[in-house]
């Protein structure tokens, strides 16, 4: 598939993908920086223990912690977002062992997340 012409636009669309989430994450992350910079606050300094439930209100209040928190997992997300961009290409494209791999792939990232949040 990678070198017909339908596997170069599948790969053009994840390198996209790839860089619209990378962009994302990278304003999300300058953004809580400048905010802490103009209240004063090092980025250095360290900061809040990550709460999900948190997240909406601090984007909200303009916390910086909302932000830097959100483009973190955008950072976390972007290789994910490749894997199943991968896996949903090769599953249209008929290829069904590379989408079976591409699939055991996010199951091995979600045990991984589980086992994680488990033992936080």
């Amino acid at each position: 598939m990678k070198g017909t012409p339908a596997g170069r636009t599948f790969e053009r669309r994840l390198g996209r993908l790839l860089i619209v989430v990378t962009w994302i994450a990278v304003v999300l992350l300058a953004v809580g920086v400048a905010i802490m910079l103009v209240r004063g606050t090092s980025p250095l300094a360290g900061g809040p223990s990550f709460d999900p439930g948190r997240l909406l209100d601090d984007l909200a209040g303009l916390d910086p912690a909302g932000f830097l928190w959100l483009g973190l997992v955008a950072v976390l997300l972007t290789p994910i977002s490749r894997v199943i961009g991968a896996a949903f290409g090769f599953l249209r494209n008929g290829e069904a062992l590379m989408g079976a791999v591409s699939l055991g792939i996010l199951m091995v990232i979600a045990v991984g997340l589980v086992a994680a949040l488990g033992a936080a």
